[in-house]
């Protein structure tokens, strides 16, 4: 009879662990307001013209003052009258080569830091034809999407009504990572309006279409070897409309983080998914590391300076 209480005590502990860990976790101002820039390193894959690409890939979280009117950095967040919010920024920084040429791409997401509900999503991409600029701007119940192309027939403007729950793809790396609580709980799944990101559109030659999409958390988690270590990381599985499987591996301790991901392509897809491992993080005032000598900080997250 102990024993079985003792195992019915061991399976109720393992049940709730989750909840118990999250009530641990720092709080969010205290951590992600200390004045540093989270930085991850990646080892990147992506598949263009029919052939995976190795590249690199750099993720920055940083929180900033963001005007709430014009949704543009704020240089003095003082004196605005109550324009002034405060954001969470992702950058993400995607380097990789295609045959003679190479692309260049970044993707910057802003969320207000209180919800983690999104503001605004701005990407360029830039390789040897040229260069594409696009924006995606949240104004209430509206997505704005601008769209500036140096081919022919690809600039744009148009308006995109956001469905209730929607969420754009690159909103799992920030709302995967659990920050302000677990997005899904082990074993629990959720089927969400979806916006492919402008990076998959852009190089798969898809327009912006909200369709849905079914996100799901394993019940157990995995073990995670990378360029960066062996993690333990909760499994998260997308299953968009468009025909793609991603799978995310986030970290288990604080501060969560993407430690893996993987987009698998559609069946007759025309490329453009992409994955990372991650090869090293640090948290530093990134923009102070400027001068000569500075490179040296790259060896923090697994990356090299780029050789003349």
């Amino acid at each position: 009879m102990k024993a079985l209480l003792a195992l019915a005590v061991i399976a109720l502990m393992g049940a709730v662990r989750p909840d118990a860990a999250a009530s641990r976790e720092p709080d969010f101002g205290s951590y992600w307001h200390d004045g540093r820039a989270e930085i991850d390193g990646y080892r990147i894959t992506v598949h263009r013209y029919g052939h995976p690409r190795r590249g690199r890939g750099v993720m920055i979280y940083v929180t900033e003052p963001f005007s709430s009117s014009r949704h543009v950095k704020l240089e003095h967040a003082s004196g605005t009258g109550g324009d002034a919010m405060d954001v969470l920024k992702l950058n993400l920084v995607r380097d990789f080569q295609t045959g003679i040429y190479d692309y260049h791409t970044i993707l910057s997401l802003f969320v207000d830091s209180r919800d983690l509900s999104p503001v605004k999503v701005a990407f360029s991409s830039s390789e040897w034809c040229g260069q594409v600029y696009e924006q995606l701007d949240v104004r209430g119940s509206q997505l704005s999407q601008q769209v500036s192309s140096y081919f022919e027939g690809e600039s744009s403007h148009q308006t995109l009504s956001i469905p209730a729950s929607g969420i754009q793809e690159d909103e799992l790396f920030i709302h995967l990572r659990g920050l302000r609580g677990p997005y899904l709980r082990p074993g629990e799944r959720r089927r969400v309006p979806f916006l492919p990101s402008p990076f998959y559109r852009r190089l798969a030659h898809r327009v912006a279409r909200w369709a849905d999409a079914t996100i799901e958390r394993l019940a157990r988690p995995a073990t995670v070897v990378v360029p960066a270590g062996s993690f333990e990381a909760d499994v998260y599985v997308v299953r968009p409309g468009d025909g793609r499987l991603g799978r995310f591996f986030v970290e288990r301790a604080y501060p969560h983080r993407v430690v893996r991901w993987a987009w698998n392509a559609p069946a007759g897809g025309l490329g453009g998914t992409d994955g990372g491992e991650l090869t090293g993080s640090t948290r530093l005032e990134y923009w102070r590391t400027h001068d000569p000598g500075d490179e040296r900080y790259l060896s923090r997250i697994g990356l090299r300076a780029a050789t003349p």
